[in-house]
């Protein structure tokens, strides 16, 4: 999907793909995809509050159920700060 990390500071448009996600208190927010990668051949998305760019990124996994991709909350800790980790990694390449 994106071969960079798109954030506010972009100067170039985007066509969004845009998620509806529910936060722990029930609030809905507009959330726009703005990249995506692979750990151990499990694909995740980074995702934006549409309405505040600024705000930090959350990441979901992607997966597949019958033929269609879905996000899902990664609920597993070791998960979470694996792929954490890698995406900060590749954050650091990108910004060399």
């Amino acid at each position: 999907m994106s071969d960079h990390i798109h954030d506010a500071s972009c100067d170039h448009d985007h066509d969004e793909d845009i998620f509806i996600v529910t936060d722990e208190n029930g609030v809905e927010h507009e959330m726009v995809m703005v990249y995506t990668f692979e750990v151990s051949e499990q694909a995740y998305a980074v995702l934006l509050d549409r309405n505040d760019m600024e705000a930090d990124g959350v990441i979901f996994r992607i997966e597949e159920e019958d033929g269609e991709a879905m996000l899902a909350s990664i609920e597993d800790e070791e998960e979470w700060n694996r792929v954490v980790q890698i995406y900060n990694e590749i954050v650091e390449e990108q910004e060399q």
